[in-house]
C-alpha cells in the first residue's frame, strides 16, 4: 500500500475452512445494507438542509412581497420586491442561508453519505462510477421525499402561507431560466466532483467548498429563477404550494447541468489534469520553488556586468585598443 493511499486496511475475512476466501457478493443488491444507510442519511440530511435554508426564505418573505411571471397566486418566496437595497439584502440573506445550511449539514453527513442532498449531484456521481445505479436511485428518492417533508414541516411550524417556491422573475423567459439553472447547477456539481470525488488535501474540507459554491451561484440566479440549483429544492415546496406551468425547467436545467459538469470532469481526467501543476496541493517544503536558480542567474549577470565594465575600462585606458592621449 502506497504512502499516500487513502484505502483503509481491510479487516481479516473469515475463510471457508480450507483457507480460501468466501465468494464475493455480486449483483445489484450486493451492498444493499450500506445503500439503505446512505439513503436514510440523505433523507435526514436533505430535510435538515432544506428546513433551515427554506426557513430563511420564509423568514425573508414575511416582510417582503413576492411576484413571479406566472400568476399572483403562485408566489415565489425568492423573488423579493421593494427598494433596490432591500431586495439585494434579501438576496444576500437567502443565498447565505442556503450556503451556510449546506455547509453545516454537509459537514455532519459527509462521512457516511457524501452529503449529496441533490439529485443532480447524485446523477453525476453515478455517471462517473462513484456510486452504483441502485444507490443513485435510492438516494435520489430519499432527497425528493426529504424535500417534501422539509417543506411540510416548515409549513406547519411557521404562521401564514408557505412562500418558498421558486419561479421565474418578470422578464425572465423559459429559455433563460433553463440555461441559468443549467450553468449554476453545473458549477455546483463540478465543485463536488473536484473537491469530493477527487481525493487530495482539500477533500476533508469539501463541505466548505460546497457551501461557498452554492452561495455564489445563488447570488447570480436567485433574482431570475429563484436559484433552485437542485430539483429536490424546487419539487418539495411545489408539492405544498402548487406547481408552476414551467416547473419542468427545474428538472431539465439541473439535469443538463449535471451532464455538462460530468463531461468536463471526464475531459479533465482524460488529459490527466494533475500533470499540469504537479504538487499543487502538497505541503512539503522540499517541493517549494527553489531560489537558487534565480540567485545563480543574478550572480552570473553581476559577473558579466563586472567583466563588461572591466573590459570597458581597459579599452578606454592605455590598453592596446584604447585611445592614446594626445
Amino acid at each position: 500500500m502506497g504512502k499516500w493511499s487513502n484505502i483503509a486496511a481491510e479487516k481479516p475475512f473469515k475463510t471457508n475452512g480450507n483457507g480460501s476466501a468466501p465468494p464475493a457478493k455480486k449483483g445489484m443488491f450486493a451492498d444493499i445494507k450500506n445503500d439503505l444507510i446512505a439513503m436514510a442519511g440523505e433523507f435526514v440530511g436533505t430535510i435538515l438542509f432544506l428546513l433551515f435554508a427554506l426557513g430563511a426564505v420564509q423568514t425573508a418573505s414575511t416582510n417582503t412581497s413576492a411576484t413571479t411571471s406566472a400568476s399572483a397566486d403562485d408566489q415565489a418566496g425568492t423573488q423579493a420586491t421593494g427598494s433596490d437595497s432591500n431586495r439585494l439584502l434579501t438576496y444576500y440573506y437567502v443565498s447565505a442561508a442556503f450556503g451556510l445550511s449546506l455547509f453545516a449539514t454537509a459537514s455532519i453527513f459527509y462521512r457516511f453519505t457524501g452529503s449529496i442532498f441533490n439529485p443532480s449531484v447524485s446523477l453525476a456521481l453515478c455517471l462517473i462510477g462513484a456510486i452504483k445505479p441502485l444507490r443513485f436511485i435510492l438516494v435520489s428518492l430519499a432527497q425528493m421525499i426529504g424535500a417534501i417533508v422539509a417543506s411540510a414541516i416548515l409549513d406547519g411550524l411557521t404562521p401564514g402561507a408557505l412562500v418558498v417556491n421558486v419561479g421565474l422573475a418578470n422578464g425572465t423567459n423559459k429559455a433563460q431560466g433553463l440555461f441559468i439553472e443549467m450553468f449554476t447547477t453545473a458549477t455546483l456539481v463540478l465543485s463536488v466532483l473536484m473537491l469530493a470525488a477527487e481525493k487530495h488535501l482539500l477533500t476533508p474540507f469539501a463541505p466548505l467548498g460546497f457551501g461557498f459554491t452554492l452561495f455564489i451561484v445563488m447570488l447570480f440566479s436567485i433574482a431570475f429563477t429563484g436559484g433552485a440549483v437542485n430539483t429536490a429544492r424546487a419539487f418539495g415546496p411545489a408539492c405544498i404550494q402548487g406547481f408552476q406551468p414551467y416547473h419542468w425547467i427545474y428538472w431539465l436545467g439541473p439535469t443538463l447541468g449535471a451532464l455538462l459538469a460530468t463531461v468536463f470532469y471526464i475531459f479533465l481526467k482524460e488529459i490527466k489534469y494533475w500533470r499540469i501543476t504537479p504538487g499543487q496541493d502538497s505541503t512539503e517544503v522540499s517541493e517549494s520553488p527553489s531560489v537558487h536558480p534565480v540567485t545563480s542567474r543574478m550572480s552570473r549577470n553581476r559577473a558579466n556586468s563586472d567583466t563588461t565594465a572591466a573590459n570597458r575600462d581597459s579599452t578606454n585606458g592605455n590598453g592596446p585598443t584604447g585611445h592614446q592621449a594626445v
